[in-house]
């Protein structure tokens, strides 16, 4: 008789671990490295991309890549991307939710084969993600898109020039038509165009490949459409979520944690919301740390568009919420489901109310929906440790800051998110103090 096989996932098990510090050097970001992959299609020749993470969202990207034609190769920091002479105008339905690169993929297969197809799109479960930016974009610019149960198909002989207008300055359809207006014909005018630095980044790095891009006042984005673009080599920046979670690590703890890698004109709006609630700051050049000699106190705090307060640093600052005097205020304006780690952090003792109605800043977009989106945390809540399943990559790097700071231990499930978006977590947290270790355990129903 065969004994059915039993299926078993990576699980962090963490002990309370005291104070958290020293140094961690962070490389750029998931959000920049893979955009710079796709765009790296679109040259002649090789493409250089330097101080690249490790993370998993860069081996699914170029799994995609390689799928179509393009050779890939990653050693260290450093990944050179080199398409082939035929390139295959369809990724492969096997990449179907495991990232929102396939997006980004459209206007670039239209440029090199004249067509495309692209599975659906996937990524942390944090809101409504609408493809429609994106294909409302391409067909103002001549592209025939076609939206299926599997994916998207698109065709155009050459894409033209459009003036578009945004209904919202998405970062991913900024990313679509930048992407798709670099080779297209004539000009291309963008309105309400995301300025996250990520964009900036993913222009600067086309302009080297050969692009005209302009930036001009009230998010306007104007490109020239080049016949061709050429490989070139870049280094990215510092990843600004990663420095402020491991800042946050250090405040959360007592400690002080040292990030190297990240300039301050990147954490500007995040350094700023720390020192009201009373954390001490040390800036130099290299490196930021951060600590707070006395207990830090609430705040409200709204998230929205660059330069507002990233959306991706309210996860951690929810924790960091927890810890501090009084009650604090967040106001999501960005994703309608980001809260959706709340449960996970309420399971440990996280003292969090979450409301449909917009609180701690005017109302935005989803004032009048039934989204989840603002909460009141109070503090100080006694955290505990618990047996927890992580919902997205964001929710898991908090769920480690709880565990730091929590009586008990802690299991953490589906900690493949925390290493699909930060690089080398795991010995990061390690070398700052946190009592971790890797075990392997069955898989949970639904996990």
């Amino acid at each position: 008789m065969v004994e059915p096989s039993t299926t078993t996932e990576e699980v962090w098990r963490i002990e309370p671990s005291g104070r958290l510090q020293g140094d961690v050097f962070v490389r750029g970001s998931k959000n920049a490295v893979t955009k710079h992959m796709v765009a790296a299609m679109l040259g002649r020749g090789e493409s250089t991309i330097h101080n690249a993470p490790e993370v998993g969202d860069v081996g699914i990207t170029s799994a995609m890549l390689e799928s179509l034609g393009i050779a890939v190769e990653a050693k260290g920091d450093t990944i050179r991307i080199t398409p082939g002479d035929t390139i295959e105008s369809r990724v492969p339905l096997a990449f179907t939710g495991l990232n929102r690169i396939p997006i980004l993929m459209l206007g670039p297969l239209l440029h090199l084969t004249g067509e495309a197809f692209v599975p659906l799109v996937g990524g942390d479960p944090i809101g409504q993600r609408p493809v429609d930016f994106h294909v409302e974009a391409l067909r103002a610019m001549g592209a025939e898109v076609e939206l299926g149960e599997a994916g998207i198909t698109a065709k155009a002989s050459r894409l033209r020039g459009a003036r578009i207008e945004l209904p919202y300055p998405s970062v991913g359809a900024t990313e679509t038509i930048l992407l798709s207006a670099v080779l297209a014909e004539g000009k291309t005018v963008v309105r309400n165009a995301a300025m996250e630095p990520e964009v900036i980044e993913l222009a600067l790095f086309l302009q080297r490949m050969g692009a005209l891009i302009e930036l001009s006042p009230d998010r306007r984005i104007v490109v020239e459409g080049v016949p061709r673009l050429h490989g070139a080599s870049t280094r990215l920046a510092g990843d600004r979520l990663e420095a402020f979670s491991y800042l946050v690590a250090g405040l959360i703890s007592g400690g002080e944690v040292r990030v190297h890698g990240c300039h301050q004109d990147r954490l500007v709006t995040a350094i700023t919301t720390l020192a009201r609630m009373g954390a001490q700051f040390h800036i130099t050049d290299d490196w930021i740390s951060a600590s707070a000699p006395e207990r830090l106190r609430g705040a409200p705090v709204q998230t929205g568009t660059h330069p507002g307060f990233m959306t991706d640093w309210q996860t951690p600052l929810m924790v960091l919420f927890t810890q501090a005097e009084g009650m604090s205020v967040l106001h999501e304006t960005v994703f309608d489901n980001r809260l959706v780690y709340v449960p996970a952090l309420q399971s440990m003792g996280c003292e969090i109310e979450v409301f449909s109605v917009c609180l701690g800043g005017p109302a935005c977009r989803f004032h009048d929906s039934n989204s989840l989106h603002s909460a009141i945390v109070r503090g100080v809540s006694k955290l505990r440790g618990a047996d927890v399943t992580l919902p997205d990559v964001r929710a898991g790097f908090s769920a480690v800051l709880a565990a730091a700071v929590a009586e008990g231990s802690t299991t953490l499930r589906g900690v493949r998110h925390i290493e699909r978006g930060y690089h080398r977590p795991f010995e990061q947290f390690t070398s700052l103090g946190l009592r971790i270790q890797k075990d392997q355990a069955p898989v949970h129903a639904g996990s």
